[in-house]
């Protein structure tokens, strides 16, 4: 497993994805110790304002990506510091669905599940039903390390409203993400070429890259939704982030506002021009990126998780750099400097789960300033705890991304259709994106597809939907 799979809600069909799927996977076999259901619980006071029970065992699962597990274990150790009475119970997979299925449907699931990678469990069939406790009490509790605060306050913009369903903050996504448009500042430096603020400069820029023999784009043609990322990104900052709302809450030609139409028509531009790298739609991400670390374009689409895959066959001095979309207009509604950050890597704690407190307490490890530093020093991605990372030594594309979430400000964005409906980008979304930067298919055609998705999930009765506030 690697890198892209722990950050994205990547795609399986999941347990619970209906309620109707609840019942019929109450016919799965094995699980966890049913000779025990003891729910935990403590009493609650100023030092312990989550009820832990001190000598309550604690089971963890983790996801066995890119990450590792060592970060987890050092939040464990930290844990059993706090209460060396506890027996904490680790374990790694890297199939969570597969492996834990089995104990959701018995009522035996653990008490702390990093539900990520290709085999997570669907979050839409766990909100609905009822399966995931509510994290509210986590967030009002006080910080662990910063005194005069909760932990809520510890945390970045958004990092609660991305795991939130219908008001409840039920998910702990525990990484900061920024999305952006990356190159390589050597190759910028040497070459003379500045980065473009507006689109009519970038594709002025991109015919002077295709001059000098070099390809201006990349994308993971075998995972093309990757694209969607930047154009929606395009539509925001010239529409505003109405456009992201309207699209999380399925409305009606949402993907056909005149904002989308403008965003497909600049970045149809690219496929017209033939400025993307010939063979493109034949590559996987890990592909597309090494080609692009060898020099053979200028640009590709990712998350900051970028760096750390990369990390293997990044020439040295590549100095990979991240950046936001051009400005589409000088009307836009978000300034050049906004780009697209969001929490990423999700956290549960089993409804059912026998020490719930002990869950969230966990979580509040996790969400110390003294927690959120340990991982990024071990695995040098940044946090959703705000000012974790100072004082720590990043390396140069992280670097670039903490600056540019800095610059972006109270003018960052993002939206969570793909959290609430994963099928959504993962299978309609992703399509359609294949056949636009492909060439197969033009602005028109390509949104006209997006929004058949969206309307499909939305007319699916089977399916819960959520509200996102504007």
């Amino acid at each position: 497993m690697n890198r892209r799979d722990i950050l994205r809600r990547s795609a399986a069909a999941g347990l619970l994805a209906t309620p109707a799927a609840g019942l019929l996977a109450g016919c799965a076999t094995g699980g966890g110790d049913k000779g025990d259901t003891t729910t935990y619980k403590g009493t609650k006071s100023e030092q312990n304002p989550l009820g832990v029970k001190e000598d309550a065992p604690l089971e963890v699962v983790i996801f066995g990506g890119g990450f590792g597990e060592e970060y987890a274990k050092a939040h464990e150790a930290m844990y059993t510091e706090k209460y060396p009475k506890a027996k904490v119970k680790h374990s790694v997979t890297q199939e969570i669905s597969k492996t834990l299925q089995p104990r959701f449907v018995d009522g035996t699931p653990p008490d702390v599940v990093n539900n990520s990678g290709a085999g997570q469990i669907d979050f839409n069939g766990l909100v609905s039903q009822n399966a995931i406790a509510d994290l509210g009490e986590l967030l009002a509790a006080p910080s662990l390390d910063v005194p005069g605060k909760t932990v809520k306050d510890t945390l970045l913009p958004g990092a609660v409203e991305v795991g939130s369903y219908d008001g409840k903050f039920l998910v702990l996504n525990y990484t900061y993400t920024a999305y952006g448009i990356w190159y390589s500042n050597k190759l910028f430096t040497e070459r003379k070429w500045e980065y473009a603020k507006t689109w009519d400069e970038h594709i002025a820029l991109c015919k002077q890259i295709k001059a000098a023999g070099i390809a201006p784009w990349t994308y993971a043609g075998l995972h093309p939704r990757y694209m969607s990322w930047p154009l929606i990104a395009t539509a925001i900052k010239l529409g505003g982030p109405s456009v992201a709302t309207a699209i999380d809450n399925l409305e009606p030609n949402a993907w056909k506002s005149d904002s989308m139409k403008a965003a497909a028509d600049a970045w149809h531009q690219i496929v017209k021009d033939k400025f993307i790298l010939e063979g493109s739609p034949g590559l996987d991400h890990k592909q597309s990126q090494t080609a692009w670390c060898q020099g053979k374009a200028a640009f590709i689409s990712c998350g900051s998780w970028l760096e750390s895959e990369q990390k293997d066959v990044t020439p040295p001095g590549f100095n990979m750099t991240i950046a936001p979309t051009p400005s589409l207009s000088s009307g836009d509604k978000l300034p050049f400097e906004a780009i697209r950050g969001t929490a990423g890597e999700p956290f549960m704690v089993p409804a059912k789960a026998r020490n719930v407190a002990g869950g969230l307490e966990y979580f509040r490890t996790m969400l110390s300033q003294k927690g959120a530093q340990d991982f990024t020093k071990k695995v040098a991605s940044l946090t959703i705890v705000a000012g974790a990372s100072d004082g720590v030594e990043l390396p140069y594309g992280l670097n670039t991304v903490v600056k540019a979430l800095d610059a972006s400000g109270a003018n960052g964005f993002n939206w969570v259709y793909n959290n609430y409906y994963r099928k959504l980008e993962r299978n309609l979304v992703d399509a359609a994106c294949g056949e636009f930067f492909s060439g197969r298919i033009g602005p028109a055609a390509f949104l006209e597809q997006c929004q058949k998705g969206a309307d499909s999930i939305a007319q699916d009765s089977s399916i819960k939907k959520y509200k996102r506030a504007a």
